[in-house]
């Protein structure tokens, strides 16, 4: 996992953003978060140049980090903290992660098809045109997302949690969703034809879909 080094502000409760040495290596050395970073731009270029020069990251924190028209295809990151980031125009295929976190991160027009993501936390996140179809995200928390006009087609989504989330336009076909949870969902035009709804839970008192919330759920099916 990513060091827990705090800002070298004494006041400031945030993370140290990743440091590195002269030859592009992550050090474990505590460092500014990105709000009191004194050159904004080589911190943040540091760590775009670490991403693009290496395939396997391991604890890197980037937490607040804008990511453009960067390709992550088939990178793969562990123990990794994304928080608070914007991913705009991401066209990337096949990127893994595991154990990462990207709490209240925003993701916009990101194409991100057959990612294989799992035990990875997108708590509170906001998803606007952005596509997973096809892939891999077992068992991980999607809980307060927002989903605008998105796609988890044809994915693996097993004991994964979408409570209290809101979901718009958004489509879940053809998913696995047995063990995930519902709960508190709010869905408008949400389609999850051919996926295995009896098998999620939509409320705490079992796992029929057509029950219930079913009906704002089918909009659009």
């Amino acid at each position: 996992m990513f060091t827990l080094n705090k800002c070298f502000v004494h006041s400031c409760k945030n993370l140290s953003l990743s440091v590195f040495d002269e030859t592009n290596g992550m050090t474990e050395e505590r460092g500014y978060c990105l709000d009191h970073t004194p050159d904004p731009g080589r911190a943040k270029k540091s760590i775009y140049d670490y991403i693009k020069t290496h395939d396997v990251i391991v604890g890197l924190n980037a937490a607040g980090i804008m990511f453009r028209d960067i390709d992550l295809s088939n990178k793969r990151f562990y123990g990794c903290n994304f928080q608070h980031c914007t991913f705009t125009d991401l066209r990337s295929e096949g990127l893994r992660g595991k154990l990462c976190m990207f709490d209240f991160a925003t993701f916009a027009d990101c194409m991100l098809a057959g990612s294989t993501m799992q035990f990875t936390s997108f708590a509170c996140c906001t998803f606007s045109h952005t596509i997973f179809t096809g892939s891999d995200m077992v068992q991980n928390n999607f809980n307060g997302v927002q989903a605008f006009q998105s796609s988890f087609d044809d994915s693996d989504l097993y004991n994964s949690r979408f409570i209290g989330a809101r979901l718009v336009d958004t489509s879940l076909r053809n998913c696995n969703i047995k063990n995930t949870l519902f709960l508190e969902c709010s869905c408008e035009n949400v389609s999850m034809k051919m996926s295995n709804t009896r098998e999620a839970v939509f409320d705490r008192k079992g796992s029929e879909l057509f029950q219930g919330i079913a009906p704002k759920m089918r909009g659009g099916i």
